[in-house]
């Protein structure tokens, strides 16, 4: 590394980076760090980078980082600068700067703040348990810090295996946390610090340092479990003469329970929560409002809105509460704001993957929804499917938009217009204390009425009028009403008995009656 005046002043501008490490899929918590740290640049006209930190080769895959681009993409949280968008500090893979880590790593070694250890895991770990046995923190002993250049070479002859580890200078640090305030550690607790396995291979603790000052990050926002990193990583930017960045440690995520959040809970990939029909909207209002509170009454946001009014400051230090039930309730408000058009199309993949249709209107015009065109290639060719008009789905859809939590739950809500013979039990067609009998009479009696309604009269409000009055005269509505419309659906619960003969059609709703006294005689 040449050697050249380190710049020591802050960046101008607000800069700051999501740093994921393509190990395992996009997750709620490390989207909430994202989108943190976009609302912050956005809101201080900054800019936001995504740099992914692969050094780690054995655990790093390109499907994990596909996961991450994409998760981020579909949440519309969009970076300035990143793998693939040319910005002036790139490369922006970690596995791509490995010569850049490799200079600062000879400068650590070449002014005696960075040494080579070749002391085995087992010895380091028996010197952990000895530590801790005697009531001190477990830290490294410094053994190797004291070997000749000799002695290291010859160890290197040798064929012994070796870190390199950095010299933690006795200090105490402190930083002022924009969220939690000045904090402080004693570094002769936490010993000297392994940095890298070789100079081609870095780790996590040094690296970032590299990068952040590389790409002139001004703020680190991260979640609070890196707050231990944090004194290793200013006494790596003062031994290398490095400006300190700003750090703010955003809460951790809590279950309803307050112990560590799980899957059982809601830690589910992001895409997983797509494919499960959440809109992208849903989910960024609720996770902004994990650990982050406006200070208002107001609770929904757009995301627009909320690059207007975020700010650290407002970012509480208590572990925020993941809650399922808040997240359905928001995504049912956005669905419900959604127009028929575009709900309809977002709900189609899941009905033609349950194998419920095949829409009609071609492929070339397919929704882009989540796996659209995969979907519809498995389930074109399948002799089961219906074609179905994209006007009837509408108005099928239409029935439950105000009842749906999320996009996947119109497979078992719609199901029963889609098939040819339903399945179900007798006993769902008994209202209350009704016999076989009355059941069948109360069907025999619709059938009547409808059976003589003209085909052209077939619509809602005609035949409401039809019915309506029979149900009044049998002194409870449901009589009637009941067994006509489980009848129709098959279903504990539905939409009403009116709207839905009206888009089953005259012919589907006899021959759906009929099937029904077959089953009750």
């Amino acid at each position: 590394m040449k050697e050249e005046k380190l710049k020591t002043t802050q960046p101008d501008e607000v800069r700051v980076r999501f740093a994921p490490s393509p190990t395992g899929n996009l997750h709620i918590g490390s989207a909430r760090t994202a989108l943190f740290n976009y609302l912050f640049a956005r809101a201080n006209k900054g800019k936001f980078v995504l740099r992914i930190e692969d050094t780690d080769k054995e655990r790093s895959k390109p499907e994990y980082e596909k996961n991450v681009i994409d998760g981020l993409k579909w949440l519309g949280i969009e970076w300035d600068e990143g793998p693939d968008k040319d910005g002036s500090y790139g490369p922006y893979r970690q596995s791509e700067r490995l010569e850049t880590y490799k200079r600062y790593l000879e400068k650590l070694l070449k002014e005696n703040n960075a040494y080579y250890c070749f002391c085995s895991e087992e010895d380091t770990e028996a010197e952990r348990q000895y530590q801790l046995s005697i009531g001190e923190a477990p830290r490294y002993n410094g053994k190797c810090s004291k070997l000749t250049k000799e002695e290291v070479e010859k160890n290197f002859k040798d064929g012994k295996s070796s870190v390199i580890r950095f010299k933690i200078p006795p200090k105490k640090v402190k930083f002022n946390d924009l969220i939690r305030g000045p904090i402080e550690f004693d570094t002769a607790l936490i010993g000297d610090t392994v940095i890298a396995k070789d100079l081609m291979n870095p780790l996590y603790n040094f690296s970032v340092v590299i990068d952040d000052f590389e790409m002139k990050i001004s703020h680190v926002i991260r979640g609070e479990e890196h707050i231990s990193n944090t004194p290793r990583q200013i006494v790596l930017q003062e031994a290398l003469g490095l400006p300190q960045v700003k750090y703010a440690h955003i809460p951790i995520i809590l279950a309803p329970d307050r112990s560590k959040l799980s899957k059982r809970h809601g830690a589910t990939a992001v895409l997983d929560y797509q494919k499960d029909g959440y809109l992208p909207e849903a989910i960024i209002n609720f996770i902004a409002f994990l650990g982050w509170n406006p200070g208002s009454e107001r609770e929904i946001y757009s995301l627009a809105s909320l690059c207007k009014e975020f700010s650290l400051d407002k970012i509480q230090k208590a572990g925020a509460v993941f809650n399922i039930k808040r997240l359905d309730y928001l995504n049912g408000f956005y669905i419900r704001h959604r127009s028929i058009e575009k709900l309809t199309e977002l709900c189609i993949p899941y009905l033609v993957e349950a194998g419920l249709i095949e829409p009609s209107f071609g492929e070339e015009q397919y929704p882009p929804a989540y796996g659209a065109k995969e979907i519809i290639q498995k389930y074109k060719n399948s002799a089961t499917q219906k074609e179905i008009n994209f006007d009837f789905l509408k108005n099928t859809i239409s029935l439950y938009q105000e009842r749906l939590k999320k996009l996947s739950e119109i497979v078992e809500l719609t199901d029963f217009f889609f098939k040819d013979n339903l399945e179900y039990d007798k006993s769902l067609l008994k209202w209350k204390e009704m016999s076989d009998k009355e059941i069948f009479e109360s069907l025999n009696g619709a059938e009547e009425i409808l059976s003589k309604t003209k085909q052209e009269d077939w619509i809602i409000e005609n035949l409401t009028n039809l019915l309506m009055p029979e149900a009044e005269k049998a002194g409870d509505r449901g009589r009637l009403l009941w067994p006509l419309r489980a009848s129709l659906t098959g279903k504990q619960a539905s939409a009403g008995p009116f709207e839905i003969m009206a888009l089953l059609g005259k012919e589907e709703t006899l021959k759906r009656i009929k099937r029904a006294k077959e089953l009750i005689k």
